[in-house]
């Protein structure tokens, strides 16, 4: 859709996605990007909202995130920093239970030992403040490795198989799973995908909410807030086009 040009100033906030919004999928923001989200900054206030820990998003975002962004939200929000502070954390375990959680894990580790790939790397499981992070073929794969296992699982849907059959086995439990990035996917709580960030800003009384995000189909983990009331979703495929609907909506 062509995008509209946009309402300025501190009552306009404008989320991004990381993997694929910002960055190109687990890679550093490039300097005019990052250039760009600063004199973007001077228009509207900017956050950013990645289903990534908040190390991950640090590398890719640079060590002065949380001063660059108004907001920085890991995990979907349940790791949350706000005006440079860090604001609050909320924990999987101490919400869903260690018994559900060790049944969640035994059945994943279960699962992967019978999927067989190319490359299998290290780091299958991968345990956040607020998800469970799963990748059949490990999070330690290098960026050729990693690119393989994405272009093996648009053939074959290893991922969107796993879930299916975790749908299924865990109904009734309370959890969620969506699928982002390229190597895995996330498990947590019903209603901690990145809405979860919404309930947080809620009390900052913004006017307009857009968010960016390249993962906006149902099943990817942008799907939730992109498609919320609350928000204005713009669906993305590159750093790029997340550049160029931003200059149509707030500098032209």
């Amino acid at each position: 859709m062509a995008a509209e040009r946009g309402e300025i100033g501190s009552s306009v906030l404008c989320l991004f996605d990381v993997d694929g919004t910002l960055t190109e999928a687990r890679q550093k923001v490039t300097p005019d990007m990052d250039e760009f989200m600063q004199r973007l900054r001077q228009k509207v206030k900017v956050g950013v909202v990645g289903g990534s820990d908040f190390v991950k998003i640090k590398e890719q975002l640079g060590d002065k995130v949380v001063s660059n962004f108004d907001y920085v939200f890991a995990e979907n929000g349940l790791v949350a920093y706000k005006a440079g502070q860090f604001l609050a954390k909320q924990s999987i375990q101490s919400y869903v239970g260690e018994e559900v959680l060790q049944d969640l894990i035994n059945y994943c580790l279960n699962y992967m030992a019978k999927i067989k790939l190319p490359k299998k790397r290290g780091t299958f499981i991968e345990f956040r403040n607020g998800m469970l992070n799963i990748s059949p073929i490990g999070r330690n794969c290098s960026q050729e490795e990693r690119i393989e296992f994405f272009e093996l699982d648009k053939k074959e849907k290893i991922r969107e198989k796993f879930v299916t059959d975790l749908r299924r086995d865990f109904a009734g439990k309370g959890l969620a799973f969506s699928i982002g990035g390229q190597i895995s996917f996330d498990v947590f709580p019903d209603g901690w995908d990145k809405r979860y960030c919404l309930g947080i800003l809620e009390s900052d009384n913004y006017k307009t909410i857009h968010f960016f995000g390249d993962k906006t189909s149902p099943g990817g983990n942008d799907y939730e807030i992109y498609s919320d009331e609350r928000t204005i979703g713009h669906s993305v495929t590159s750093p790029e086009e997340t550049r160029r609907i931003c200059e149509e909506l707030f500098f032209h």
